[in-house]
Order: C-alpha cells, then sequence, then structure tokens
C-alpha cells in the first residue's frame, strides 16, 4: 500500500514537469514561428532598403568607396569613448544654457529696477542737460580754443585752487554783501563823509589791496 502511494506521488510529479516541458517547448515554438515571421516581414524590407542604398550610392559613383564606410565604422566604433564624453559635455553645455538664462533674466530685471530707480532720482535729467552744455561748448568754441585750453588748463587750475582758498572766498562773500547793502535814498553822502571814511582802518587796508591788485595787473606784461 505505501509502494503503491509512492508510485503515485512520483507519476503525479513527473507529470507535472511534462507540463512544464511541454509548456517550455510551447513557447520556444511560438517565440521560434514570431521570429520567421519577423525575418519574413524584414526581409523584403531589407531588399528594398539594400536596393535604394545601391541605387542612392550609385549616384556618387567613384567618390564612394566600400572601405570608406568600414573606415567610417571602425572609427566610430574605435572611438565611442569620445562620443560619450562628447555628448556629456553637450549634456552640461546645455544644463549651462539653462542657468545661464535664468541668471540672465535675473540680471536683466535687476537692471531694469537700476534703471527705473536712475530714472526717478533725476540722473538721467542731469545727463540729458550736461549734454546740452557739452553741446553748447563744441557750438561756442572752436578746435584753436580747446587746444589753448589744454595748453593753459594747468595755470587754469591753479587759479581756481588760489581762488577757491577759505580766506578768498571769505573776502569775495565779504564784498558781495557789501555789494548788496544800498544805501539809503533819502541818506546824503557828503565828500566829508567820504573823507572821513578814508580814515577807517577797514576802509585803508580794502584800498591797499586793491592797489596791489592795480600794482600787479600792471606788472603782468600784454599777451
Amino acid at each position: 500500500m505505501t509502494e503503491t502511494a509512492i508510485t503515485q506521488e512520483q507519476f503525479t510529479l513527473l507529470m507535472e514537469k511534462m507540463d512544464r516541458i511541454e509548456s517550455h517547448m510551447a513557447a520556444q515554438q511560438r517565440r521560434q514561428q514570431e521570429m520567421e515571421e519577423l525575418q519574413r516581414d524584414l526581409i523584403p524590407i531589407g531588399n528594398h532598403m539594400f536596393k535604394l542604398a545601391i541605387e542612392e550610392l550609385a549616384e556618387i559613383g567613384s567618390d564612394f568607396q566600400a572601405e570608406d564606410l568600414f573606415f567610417l565604422l571602425k572609427r566610430v566604433l574605435r572611438d565611442t569613448h569620445l562620443l560619450t564624453k562628447l555628448l556629456d559635455q553637450l549634456e552640461n553645455a546645455m544644463e549651462l544654457s539653462e542657468d545661464m538664462q535664468v541668471l540672465g533674466k535675473q540680471i536683466f530685471n535687476q537692471g531694469v529696477h537700476e534703471l527705473d530707480r536712475l530714472e526717478r532720482e533725476g540722473y538721467f535729467a542731469f545727463a540729458r542737460e550736461g549734454w546740452q552744455i557739452v553741446e553748447r561748448i563744441v557750438t561756442e568754441f572752436s578746435e584753436e580754443d580747446v587746444r589753448a585750453l589744454a595748453d593753459n588748463v594747468v595755470v587754469i587750475l591753479k587759479t581756481v585752487r588760489n581762488m577757491t582758498q577759505p580766506e578768498i572766498m571769505a573776502i569775495a562773500n565779504q564784498g558781495v554783501d557789501a555789494i548788496r547793502e544800498v544805501p539809503a535814498e533819502d541818506e546824503n553822502i557828503s565828500a566829508f563823509k567820504l573823507v572821513k571814511e578814508m580814515g577807517s582802518p577797514q576802509v585803508r587796508r580794502g584800498m591797499s589791496r586793491m592797489l596791489n591788485l592795480l600794482k600787479v595787473m600792471g606788472e603782468t606784461p600784454n599777451q
């Protein structure tokens, strides 16, 4: 009874293996049939492509040799790592281009904001007025005037430096204030009063400076 049960179990396992083998063989047969069908479909296409390639290559004539094609294929296969590196560099360049586009937009927006600030603060208006001054200078002065200015620019700068000294500016301001002080219309300015003012120390110092100025102007030779 035990031997019969074991034999039945072995028979069941054997049948299961046979079923798996049969299924595997059926799958292989299906794949083989699919490959044969694909081959039957591709052969006409391949023949057509080969004929088309021959016709196209025939137009090239003697300029094309099969050895050139094989040489090109060997070069491509030999330099596959270079092509891969080139593709990597191209990919990096594309990523860099995208980053530059984002950065360029940021720079453009910042530039527009800065230009708007300069416009609101009046820099452009000041520049326009300054350009009008330059145009007037170009209109009023000739090349000889500019050349003479260049020859005497050091003297001019020294004169400006001397005239802008604190003591000179103080005298100039006091003189302007004195000119602005207009005497009253009903004030009687007699010759005696003028002679009396001559005795004032301030008047004497002022006259001394005027005399020194006249003396220096007289000593300066005519150009």
